[in-house]
């Protein structure tokens, strides 16, 4: 097995859940964060910067069309 720090199966653990659409509040907590703006900070590259899922959600909520995923 490889020599793995614990930080780095943190940082694994944290991307993954956030890969897996995790909210930020659970995620903060699971980390030990004193609140999501500290996870935020660290984490924030990691979310997908397209939108379609909020996007889909409110369109499914007033009956449109579905929104295509980019990329």
């Amino acid at each position: 097995m490889p020599d793995v720090t614990f930080h780095a199966l943190r940082h694994t653990h944290a991307s993954q859940l956030i890969d897996e659409g995790v909210d930020i509040v659970t995620i903060s907590k699971r980390l030990g964060h004193a609140n999501p703006a500290i996870t935020l900070k660290v984490y924030a590259h990691l979310f997908d910067e397209n939108d379609s899922a909020a996007a889909n959600a409110i369109n499914a909520a007033i009956g449109a069309n579905s929104v295509p995923k980019s990329g």
